[in-house]
This record gives structure tokens, C-alpha cells and sequence, in this order.
């Protein structure tokens, strides 16, 4: 068993076998990993908003699902791993909070989760796994060795994808 690499809230890494990579807390959050099963491997990204042209303030590029799976992209070719050959795995995107008016917060889950979909799509990723929505959060560990991802959540014991 390698190391654990650490992904925090708004940031993105890669790592290759015998490595895992592992982001902590997803709530409206959503984690996208992109894997490559040839080299063996993986970029994750978790990111707190959909769409970084809706804010001003958008210095941490990683925050977002846009630029965030843009530079994360970037990163992974740079290691030589080609984007045809590339997987998606996302996870989150969850409805944290019950919200009785309709804000600018409310959805915010549902709509990263979009957001990631449409971006994958448009680089033609396709995504082999999704466990996204609902109402708790998770923490995922992603594997490059056997290309499955961990998914924890509290009351719910460990799931794969």
C-alpha cells in the first residue's frame, strides 16, 4: 500500500499505483476523478461551485467544476496520460440543507453535479460511475489500482464505485 494522497475542499491532485487519492467531506461538493486504467493514473478535483464566470472572486480556480476539471485536465496531460483514454468517477453534489426559499444556495448541489456532467461531456470523458444527490455527505478514496472508488458516508458503511 502506497501513500494517501490528500485532496482539501477547492483543490485537485493526481496520483499514480501504488498511491490513493482521498478527499474528506462532500456535501454540495462534488469530487470528480479521472483515471486513466493504462498508466494507472488519477486527478481528483473537489469543488464547491458549478461555474466560475457567475463570481467575481474566482482566483482559486480549483474551486470550480469549470476551470477546476480544466486544470486538473491539464495536470493529467502533463504526466502523458491522453484524454481519450481518460474515465470519470463523481460523487456528491448532495441537497445538505433544507431550504424553504429559493436561494442562490439551494441547489447549489444538484447543479455542481450538472455542471460536471456537461464539462465531461464537452472534453467527451465519459463517466463510468456516479453517486451523486440526496442528503448526506461523503468522503471518497479513489484506488488507481482497481479503478474502484471508496464512497463513505455516515449511517450508510462504505459503497464502491
Amino acid at each position: 500500500m502506497g501513500e494517501r494522497v490528500k485532496v482539501g475542499m477547492a483543490d485537485f491532485n493526481i496520483c499514480k499505483v501504488p498511491d490513493t487519492i482521498i478527499t474528506l467531506g462532500l456535501g454540495s461538493c462534488v469530487g470528480v476523478v479521472l483515471y486513466d486504467k493504462t498508466t494507472k493514473v488519477a486527478g481528483m478535483l473537489h469543488a464547491m461551485l458549478p461555474d466560475s464566470t457567475k463570481i467575481r472572486n474566482n482566483s482559486n480556480r480549483a474551486k470550480f467544476v469549470d476551470t477546476g476539471l480544466e486544470d486538473l485536465l491539464a495536470l493529467l496531460e502533463e504526466q502523458g496520460v491522453k484524454k481519450q483514454n481518460l474515465i470519470a468517477k463523481v460523487a456528491g453534489g448532495a441537497q445538505m440543507f433544507n431550504f424553504s426559499a429559493n436561494t442562490e444556495i439551494s441547489g447549489i448541489g444538484a447543479r455542481n453535479a450538472e455542471a460536471a456532467r456537461k464539462k465531461l461531456q464537452s472534453y467527451g470523458i465519459r463517466i463510468a460511475a456516479e453517486d451523486t444527490g440526496l442528503d448526506y455527505g461523503r468522503t471518497i478514496e479513489f484506488n488507481p489500482e482497481n479503478g474502484k472508488l471508496e464512497i463513505r458516508a455516515v449511517g450508510k458503511g462504505i459503497t464502491y464505485i
